[in-house]
């Protein structure tokens, strides 16, 4: 399409507050934390013995809530040092147990039959630290890195945001939609920055208040959890209670118990974005040619540059080739305007703007897309039209390379869907083998590409890092586990359903795994509170699992630090919208929404305990 740029008044533009500082934060150093805990470690390995339980138990607690006290407020750790040298300390204080299932099993059989059967068997390892878990989370991660460099998601919004002739609102419930149902598969942590950024373009394409921007990247992480439970694979957390529970809980649990859930959850979500975003819309007949080629650049700059960023990400990473002039860059920016007239605008010199052009795009295309820019300035709208066209012919040239990566990104979904399906009829084929696949077959599409498949590699290494502090953590729930803790809890859930019923058990759990996921890791929790779900019949497990499921995820959605997406939701936030948001904030933007979900899960619960007792 032909494109063109409008110069937007700057009467129309509302005033921008100032940005409050980010509250200072001192951080605690992770090597003397470890040293520390590995002092203690060796203190109770040669000095105490026959400890009890409750100290365990009370280590476990104390880590966990450490990542939430530590994590949140002035004083913070790296949660890699908090949670490994904290690890120490547990192993040191298992080993001086008066007895468990690991000290009777070597005892009763040696050394060598405890290190074979639990670190040298792959069986062995996933009971330890859920391995095949974290290795399908792995091979998911780089899997959906590679389909992201494709630039799938942002062909398949412009494509509808031209269909509905630019209006904002149907574009986002069909492309979240889309989000739900994706994240079910590939997993709302692979998915939650894609989709983030994707949205964000738009809603600075239709000069959205900073308020609708915030609201929609905090709608995006409770789409890509809450909405991503109805499949096993969706979550971390369903992937977790699945291995815990294993075979009463397989895959045909999440779509007929979990589905209403998800389904009731992304209908409140989008009433909300209607209240939201119903009267936003991108004049497309008014972008210039960068914006309205959006995927198209993107590629190129993952191309060239090996890097893909939005505008204001571009700007605040060159910032000190601007001077003075970048705060003010971003605040036209950040009201709609394109980077170029931005630049303009605040009379940039033009071997600086070129500079930035070329590395934002393409260097072979700065001279014509400042010329572009210049006349676009000048109001000279047939000019500008003119001096475009070198730059569309260079993205049209590259439309075929992106077009074939997309496919053989789509194609890769074969072997992916393939092999889950092997898995779900095969239980000995482990899970971790279909991402892998999926993974290896869309890498053909970009393995040809240097600097695009080193950045699919690097995003996938930093994003799954994330993940790293949770091995210590299952290990840790191992220990308890091994210790007999869990017979504790599985007594009070028995107890419980005699004295208050099942369906009021089912809805205290709800409840809270919604709150210790709204503080904690909600994986964490996961592996903790499923472990106590063991000898429950079918019926009533099923019903208790659906309950902590929905719980897990909209307690992960309702602070800033309850899941992987949240953390990256909220980073986005302070970094590309507004640094002076805080957690408050977050938990006052989103609680609404959230309240919605609570009491339509909690009558989606009292249902289907009510349809269990009709069929018992």
């Amino acid at each position: 399409m032909d494109s063109q740029v409008t110069i937007r008044d700057e009467s129309s533009y509302p005033g921008v507050a100032a940005k409050p500082e980010a509250s200072e934060v001192i951080t605690l150093s992770g090597p003397y934390f470890v040293g520390a805990c590995a002092l203690l470690a060796a203190a109770i390995l040669f000095l105490a013995h026959d400890m009890p339980v409750w100290l365990l138990a009370a280590e476990v607690l104390a880590t966990i809530l450490s990542l939430f006290l530590l994590g949140s407020f002035k004083y913070q750790i790296h949660k890699n040092a908090l949670t490994y040298g904290m690890l120490l300390v547990i192993i040191a204080t298992f080993c001086k147990l008066s007895t468990s299932e690991w000290h009777v099993e070597i005892q009763e059989r040696g050394w060598w039959y405890w290190v074979h059967s639990n670190l040298l068997t792959f069986h062995g390892l996933d009971d330890l630290i859920h391995a095949d878990t974290m290795l399908f989370i792995l091979g998911l991660t780089f899997f959906v890195s590679v389909v992201a460099q494709t630039r799938l998601l942002e062909g398949i919004t412009f494509s509808l945001l031209r269909k509905n002739q630019g209006a904002i609102l149907p574009t986002v419930i069909s492309v979240t939609a889309f989000v739900a149902v994706a994240s079910a598969v590939f997993g709302g942590v692979s998915m939650i920055g894609l989709t983030i950024r994707t949205l964000v373009i738009v809603l600075l394409l239709a000069a959205a208040p900073a308020s609708a921007i915030t609201y929609a990247v905090i709608v995006c992480t409770a789409i890509t959890t809450i909405c991503g439970v109805w499949v096993a694979y969706g979550e971390p957390p369903n992937l977790i209670m699945k291995a815990n529970l294993y075979p009463l809980l397989g895959n045909a649990f999440f779509v007929i118990y979990c589905a209403p859930a998800a389904i009731v959850s992304y209908l409140l979500i989008a009433r909300q974005l209607r209240k939201r975003l119903r009267n936003q819309r991108v004049y497309l007949d008014l972008l210039d040619v960068v914006e309205a080629n959006a995927q198209d650049v993107r590629f190129l700059q993952a191309t060239r540059h090996g890097e893909v960023l939005t505008p204001i990400e571009f700007i605040e990473n060159h910032e000190a080739e601007l001077g003075g002039r970048a705060e003010t860059v971003l605040k036209w920016m950040r009201q709609g305007e394109s980077l170029g007239l931005a630049l303009f605008r605040e009379n940039v010199p033009q071997e600086t703007r070129k500079n930035l052009l070329g590395h934002f795009v393409s260097e072979e295309l700065a001279d014509s897309l400042d010329r572009h820019y210049q006349l676009a300035y000048a109001r000279d709208a047939e000019g500008a039209k003119k001096a475009e066209r070198g730059v569309r012919e260079v993205l049209a040239s590259l439309a075929h390379v992106r077009r074939r990566a997309q496919r053989v990104a789509s194609l890769a979904l074969g072997p992916f869907i393939g092999l889950l399906i092997v898995h779900t009829l095969y239980d000995r084929v482990p899970l971790f083998w279909a991402s892998v696949a999926g993974f290896l077959f869309a890498f053909i599409g970009i393995a040809g590409i240097p600097k695009m498949r080193g950045l699919a590699l690097h995003e996938a290494y930093v994003e799954y890092a994330e993940y790293y502090f949770l091995f210590p953590l299952f290990l840790s729930i191992t220990l308890l586990t091994k210790a007999g803790f869990f017979d504790l809890i599985q007594t009070m859930v028995h107890r419980g359903i005699e004295s208050m019923g099942q369906g009021h058990v089912a809805f205290a759990q709800f409840l809270g795994c919604t709150f210790l996921s709204a503080i904690l890791d909600n994986n964490i929790v996961a592996d903790f509170a499923s472990r106590g779900l063991h000898g429950l019949s079918p019926a009533v497990l099923h019903l208790f699992a659906m309950a902590q499921i929905v719980g897990y995820a909209l307690g992960g959605c309702w602070t800033h630090i309850g899941c992987a997406q949240s953390v990256v939701a909220f980073a986005f936030i302070r970094r590309d919208v507004d640094e002076g948001y805080t957690p408050l904030q977050w938990m006052k933007d989103i609680t609404p929404v959230i309240v919605e979900i609570m009491i339509a899960l909690t009558a989606l619960i009292y249902v289907q305990n009510a349809f269990l007792r009709w069929l018992g």
